[in-house]
């Protein structure tokens, strides 16, 4: 269970659209339930809110990741990743981290300089800091794909095209690529939503497993929105659905009820 909600936080959010800086705006959430096997494990929330970092309005979105039910019963997940994020670059000011998953605790935050193409990492529960380089326009893991939702020209992708972009995580860039495999209708709570299924490339071993174990259906529509993920982990499986969502930019586009 331990890995279940930073699996899905790490893709939740993943949402693509042709405009430029117009797929969400302040006020946008939306909750998946998420279940390991049959059992539901739990459920992930991610808003978008608005801040001020250097006397600038910014994105300030907050994911939350947690166990419910049983499945807190015998391991409790309280996730929480913050980002700051630039209105007109899309590009990440500030990260927080702040996880509790079975005892096992994480309190970090990350301040990028993009201009510098470094990151200042803090960690407040070893009292230690450190300045590591980046590339440029490097992400987080909630700016990643809020970036990815503003991604020119998305719609014009073909199956078994990619789109990548650097991501930090744990210390470390890495590439975070997606490949298109084509679109699909598929039936949801709130009825057959037209979709485009993306298949994030992963690394093998730890969690997933193969490269190519998560599968995610995306609305096509103005939002973007995730509404499936299935995952094939290395002990189960997962499958997580859109509940509910408010505050959306656009209306979500169903087709029949």
């Amino acid at each position: 269970m331990k890995k279940i909600i930073i699996v899905f936080l790490f893709i939740t959010t993943v949402s693509f659209t042709s405009k430029e800086n117009d797929a969400f705006d302040v006020g946008e959430w939306f909750k998946f339930r998420i279940h390991y096997g049959l059992v539901n494990a739990g459920y992930a929330t991610m808003e978008v809110r608005e801040a001020t970092v250097n006397s600038k309005k910014v994105f300030h979105v907050v994911g939350r990741g947690y166990t419910a039910g049983m499945s807190r019963f015998f391991f409790k997940v309280d996730d929480i990743y913050e980002s700051y994020i630039d209105k007109t670059t899309g590009n990440p000011y500030q990260y927080v981290r702040n996880i509790d998953e079975g005892g096992y605790t994480k309190n970090q935050q990350g301040f990028f300089n993009q201009s510098e193409n470094k990151i200042l990492v803090k960690d407040y529960k070893h009292k230690t800091e450190k300045t590591l380089s980046i590339a440029k326009n490097t992400q987080d893991i909630l700016s990643s794909f809020y970036y990815l939702r503003n991604y020119p020209n998305i719609d014009k992708i073909k199956p078994g095209e990619f789109v990548s972009i650097d991501m930090f995580f744990d210390d470390e860039t890495t590439k975070f690529r997606l490949k298109f495999l084509g679109r699909e209708n598929i039936r949801t709570k709130f009825g057959v939503v037209q979709t485009m299924i993306f298949r994030p490339m992963v690394q093998s071993g730890r969690v997933f497993k193969e490269e190519e174990s998560l599968t995610i259906w995306i609305s096509d529509d103005d939002n973007k929105l995730p509404v499936r993920v299935k995952a094939s982990l290395a002990v189960g499986s997962l499958k997580a659905d859109l509940e509910a969502f408010k505050g959306l930019k656009y209306p979500f586009k169903v087709i029949n009820k």
